[in-house]
C-alpha cells in the first residue's frame, strides 16, 4: 500500500476532513491527489501530514504484528472460539494504528468486515464496508480478493444470494493474479457451491462442492469435507438421486462424529429428516428431527427449525397430541429469540399449526391469507408457499368452500411449476 492511501485510511479512521488535514500544509485539492496517487508529494509534505495524523513512517514490516494478524485472519474462516476471536481483535485494534505497515493495517480493516459478521454485528459490518468504499479504488489484487469475498459474506448473511454470488465470482476472478493457499481457494469454492445451492443451481453446486472437497480431503480438513458432503446431499436430493443423497449425508455425519462436531451431526440429521419427509417416510424423518431437539449445544435456530419440522410431521400423520406438544416447545424456544425478523418464518409456521390443531379457524385463515402467504411471496420461499397454499386449499375444500379451495390449489400448482423451473 502506497503512502497516499495510507494517509487517507488514517484520515478516515480519525473522521478528519481533507480540509482539516490539509490546512496550512497543502490545498485540499492537492491532498486529494496525494491520497489518490495522482501526484508524488515531497518528503517534507508527507512528513507534515503524517505528523498531524499522529503516525510515523515505518518501512519495515512489524513481523510480530503481521503474524498475529495472520493468526486472527485464520480464526475468522474456521469454527473458532468466539471469545478468543474477540480477545485477539481487541489486542490488535489497540496496536494496529501505531506505526505498523500500511499493508497489514489495510488487511486488518478489510478483515473487520468478516469479524463483525462472525460475531453477529451486521450493522457494524455494513458501516465498515461503507467506510472502505471510498478507498477501494486503491486496493491491490489481494486486497480486492478479500474485499469481494467478505462483501459476499455480508450479502449471504443478509439473504441476498444473487448479490453474494456477484461478489464471490469477482473474488474468484482474482485466483490467477494471486498465490493463494489451496485451502483458501477451496474455502471460496465451497462458499460459491453453497450459494449456488441457495439459488437452486444444482449442477453448479455439485461442481463447486466436488472441487472444494478434493482439496479438503488432501489437507485432512474433515469438518469442511463434511460440509461439502451436505451440499452434495442437498443437490442430489433435489434431482431425486436419493441413494446418493443419503450416502453423502451419512458420510457427513460420520465425519462429524469423528471430529465430535455436534453442529455438523445435527445439520446432517436435519437434512436426512427433510429427505425422508420428502419421500414420505415420516417415521424416519421424525427420528432424525427428534435427535436435534434433544441437543442442547447447538444454535437456537437449528433447534427451532427441527421443532417446526416435527410439528409438520406429526400433523401430517394426524398425531395431534404430539404436534401440539411440539407447538408448545417451539413457542418456548421462540421466547429466547432476540432477532424476531430472522425467526419470522418460524413464528408463522408455529402459529399456523397452533390455530389449525385447536380449530381456531378464523385466526388460521386470517394469519395464512393476510400475513403468511404474502410473506412467503415476498421472500420467494416457493417450497413453503406450495406447502401452505395446499394446506389452505385443503382447509377450504374440507369446509365445502370450493371457489376459495380452487384459488389456493392453483397458487400451489403454479408455484410448484416455478419451483421446478428454478
Amino acid at each position: 500500500m502506497e503512502i497516499g492511501p495510507h494517509i487517507k485510511l488514517h484520515r478516515i479512521k480519525q473522521e478528519m476532513t481533507q480540509a482539516e488535514l490539509a490546512e496550512g500544509i497543502v490545498s485540499s485539492a492537492y491532498l486529494s491527489k496525494i491520497e489518490n496517487e495522482k501526484t508524488e508529494a515531497s518528503p517534507h509534505v508527507i512528513s507534515l501530514l503524517c505528523t498531524r495524523l499522529g503516525i510515523q513512517l515505518d518501512n519495515e514490516t512489524d513481523e510480530m504484528v503481521r503474524q498475529k494478524c495472520q493468526e486472527w485472519f485464520g480464526m475468522l474462516t474456521t469454527n473458532h472460539d468466539r471469545d478468543e476471536i474477540i480477545r485477539i481483535y481487541q489486542e490488535l485494534n489497540e496496536i494496529m494504528y501505531n506505526n505498523h505497515s500500511a499493508d497489514s493495517l489495510l488487511m486488518f480493516e478489510i478483515h473487520k468486515i468478516r469479524y463483525f459478521l462472525v460475531i453477529g454485528e451486521m450493522d457494524k459490518a455494513l458501516r465498515q464496508i461503507n467506510k472502505l468504499v471510498e478507498m477501494s479504488g486503491t486496493f491491490d489484487s489481494l486486497h480486492q480478493y478479500y474485499w469481494y469475498k467478505f462483501r459476499g459474506n455480508y450479502y449471504t448473511a443478509n439473504n441476498e444470494s444473487n448479490q453474494a454470488m456477484r461478489m464471490y465470482k469477482a473474488a474468484e476472478e482474482k485466483f490467477n493474479q494471486l498465490e493463494l493457499s489451496e485451502e483458501e481457494i477451496a474455502d471460496l469454492q465451497y462458499t460459491i457451491g453453497v450459494t449456488h445451492s441457495k439459488l437452486r443451481n444444482t449442477l453448479e453446486a455439485i461442481d463447486y462442492a466436488e472441487k472444494a472437497i478434493a482439496t479438503f480431503r488432501v489437507t485432512y480438513n474433515f469438518t469442511q469435507c463434511a460440509q461439502c458432503h451436505i451440499v452434495l446431499g442437498i443437490s442430489y436430493r433435489r434431482i431425486r438421486m436419493y441413494d446418493k443423497a443419503i450416502k453423502n449425508y451419512n458420510l457427513a455425519k460420520h465425519l462429524g462424529e469423528l471430529k465430535q462436531n455436534r453442529r455438523v451431526i445435527q445439520l446432517t440429521n436435519q437434512n436426512l429428516g427433510y429427505l425422508y419427509s420428502t419421500v414420505g417416510d415420516r417415521e424416519k424423518a421424525i427420528v432424525h428431527y427428534e435427535e436435534i431437539i434433544k441437543e442442547q449445544d447447538i444454535l437456537l435456530f437449528e433447534r427451532i427449525l427441527a421443532a417446526t419440522s416435527l410439528i409438520k410431521e406429526y400433523y401430517s400423520i394426524y398425531n395431534f397430541d404430539k404436534a401440539k406438544e411440539m407447538v408448545e416447545f417451539s413457542l418456548q424456544l421462540l421466547e429466547e429469540v432476540d432477532e424476531k425478523e430472522r425467526f419470522q418464518l418460524f413464528y408463522f409456521i408455529t402459529y399456523t399449526y397452533n390455530y389449525a390443531i385447536n380449530q381456531e379457524l378464523e385466526k388460521f385463515e386470517s394469519l395464512v391469507i393476510d400475513e403468511f402467504i404474502p410473506y412467503l411471496k415476498k421472500h420467494k420461499d416457493y417450497a413453503n408457499l406450495v406447502i401452505y397454499a395446499n394446506m389452505l386449499a385443503n382447509h377450504f375444500e374440507g369446509n365445502n368452500r370450493y371457489k376459495e379451495s380452487v384459488k389456493y390449489y392453483k397458487l400451489a400448482n403454479n408455484t410448484y411449476e416455478e419451483l421446478v423451473s428454478l
